[in-house]
């Protein structure tokens, strides 16, 4: 006010009059012009996101078949760790020769056997059980049955429980993974060669473990079918 000075209401109603935009002239116009969002701008944001889309995309694809390729390799995985309760592969000769039994360290292995939905087969084990020593090798057999009045291929999984005891579980010979063929009404012995490695009676962790169970599940082999993973049916 002291500005204004005798001319206070003069330059009040300036104020009221003038410091507002009116409609239809330049306040309006100012608010539509000063917007940042131009048609240009707008196709271009439309081009990056249809990029994005595609990228995202092209990456969902990549990690779908990365997970198929996972599965073979995990499988191979867990046969040289023992993960999931995966027997190990140990078909060396010279380690085998070199082996000495631990006699005081009995385990009673047990034998399970199952069928998929898929299959149409009669599969069991010949024995319940047998008692091995670590370090000394035994031989188990199953039997296998195609009742049917069609040829059936089938194949398995395996897996040892309690999983722990896998990695010390070795299979020197078996019929895991590999295609069988049984003709019609055709029966065969099936046979299992392994081994508990000498180290399993050193392990801490195995102190109180005298019981090992080892299953065989058979699935009808079609093609590009994927079995699930050792012990994780």
């Amino acid at each position: 006010m002291a500005l204004c000075g005798r001319g206070w209401a003069r330059c009040a109603r300036g104020l009221r009059l003038g410091a507002l935009p009116r409609p239809g002239l330049g306040g309006t116009r100012g608010v539509r012009g000063s917007n940042p969002y131009t048609r240009q701008q707008e196709e271009e944001w439309r081009r990056r996101n249809r990029s994005t889309v595609g990228y995202i995309a092209a990456a969902a694809v990549g990690m779908v078949g990365l997970s198929y390729a996972a599965v073979p390799l995990y499988r191979l995985y867990c046969q040289a760790t023992g993960l999931g309760g995966t027997a190990g592969t140990g078909g060396d000769p010279e380690r085998i020769e070199r082996m000495e039994p631990v006699r005081d360290r009995p385990i009673r292995v047990t034998f399970n056997a199952d069928t998929h939905a898929s299959i149409q087969w009669n599969f069991k084990p010949q024995q319940s059980e047998i008692y091995v020593v670590p370090g000394e090798t035994a031989l188990a057999f199953y039997k296998a049955k195609n009742p049917t009045d069609k040829p059936i291929i089938g194949i398995s999984t395996y897996n040892v429980v309690p999983f722990e005891a896998g990695q010390y579980f070795n299979k020197i010979q078996c019929f895991c993974f590999e295609e069988q063929r049984l003709n019609p009404q055709e029966e065969v012995d099936m046979p299992v060669f392994f081994y508990i490695d000498p180290e399993f009676a050193e392990d801490p962790k195995m102190a109180k473990v005298d019981l090992i169970t080892l299953s065989y599940t058979f699935f009808e082999a079609k093609e590009g079918q994927k079995l699930p993973l050792p012990g994780y049916q």
